[in-house]
């Protein structure tokens, strides 16, 4: 069985057929979905997927290109919205120096990522981190994180990881997994691929970032949860393991990630 660690549903890309797609998803053994928030509609959007379909649960967080707008009472929602038992993390979270006109400061994204860390430990859930192009102040925090709670073994997940093989390690040694989705197919992804061959395949979560990301041969096209099954083959390939075996391995890994125990 497939578990997808990391889609968007509630996306307006699957407007036009939503319920068609999620009906036939576990025919093409995908088990398990997490539907991750990215702002706070989209946080209520995934909790509500998940009351309405068996196989998907739900993350809250605001990415950071969204946190401008955040204030106290987000934080406040965001804690009722976890409330719920079939929300199994806090995310996405975390920094995104990519993009630089209208959107949020540094400090303001920092900020907001440490908030959102903090109610991620008040509420005993691991987390989602974004970070694109802020591999230096990502590890700061994470390891100033790490520091304040020596006790959490399973703290979260690096998704859609795109930094070098050795700071994967890294962030391993503390305790985190490491996402990968359909960039790993793609023929300039070499970091990725060393990255996917030289750890541990107990710490690897495979992830699809539905609808966005597709991997090849459908690379441009719209993504979704049946596509993993290129990650998976590509992980195999590089790996020179066969496909059932990353299949199973991941989806231990992302129940132990998330607390969803069999």
């Amino acid at each position: 069985m497939i578990f997808e660690s990391h889609a968007h549903y509630d996306d307006r890309q699957f407007d036009v057929d939503r319920e068609d797609l999620l009906r036939v998803l576990p025919s093409k053994n995908v088990g398990i979905v997490v539907n991750v928030g990215a702002d706070m509609e989209s946080s209520a959007s995934s909790v509500a997927l998940a009351q309405s379909y068996d196989y998907i649960y739900a993350a809250v967080g605001v990415h950071p290109d969204e946190v401008e707008s955040m204030d106290a009472a987000c934080i406040d929602r965001l804690r009722q919205m976890a409330q719920d038992p079939r929300v199994l993390a806090i995310g996405e979270i975390g920094l995104d120096y990519f993009r630089k006109e209208g959107h949020a400061c540094k400090d303001t994204q920092k900020y907001w990522f440490r908030q959102q860390l903090d109610l991620a430990v008040e509420l005993e859930k691991p987390f989602i981190i974004h970070s694109r192009d802020a591999a230096e102040d990502t590890m700061e925090i994470l390891q100033e994180f790490g520091k304040a709670h020596p006790d959490i073994k399973h703290p979260g997940v690096i998704h859609c990881y795109s930094y070098s093989p050795e700071m994967a390690k890294e962030y391993i040694a503390m305790g985190y997994y490491i996402g990968i989705g359909g960039v790993v197919t793609f023929k300039n992804a070499k970091k990725l691929v060393e990255t996917a061959k030289e750890i541990p395949l107990e710490r690897i979560l495979v992830e699809t970032d539905s609808p966005y990301l597709c991997p090849e041969p459908n690379r441009g096209k719209r993504n979704d949860s049946s596509q993993i099954r290129y990650v998976i083959d590509k992980i195999a390939a590089i790996r020179g393991i066969l496909p059932e075996e990353v299949e199973k391995q991941t989806e231990i890994n992302a129940r132990n990630m998330y607390g969803l125990l069999q």
